[in-house]
């Protein structure tokens, strides 16, 4: 499964858990499976999903947190 790396500004684990919560929504509205590694100190969201970068990154902007799609 391909993986996308995203960073996301994340000051606490609270954030962090946000991030995998509009993930874990989209996998279940979609059927898909997803699956998100944080990492508050280097503010990085790994994910590894079938679901186009796209997707991934419209609900993460969800948790309203600044963020992008790393190159």
């Amino acid at each position: 499964m391909p993986t996308h790396q995203f960073t996301m500004e994340m000051t606490c684990e609270g954030c962090a858990n946000a991030a995998k919560r509009v993930l874990a929504k989209l996998a279940s509205e979609r059927g898909v499976e997803v699956t998100a590694e944080t990492d508050v100190s280097t503010q990085t969201v790994t994910v590894t999903s079938e679901l186009p970068a796209a997707d991934l990154l419209a609900a993460l902007q969800k948790t309203g947190k600044t963020i992008s799609q790393k190159s």
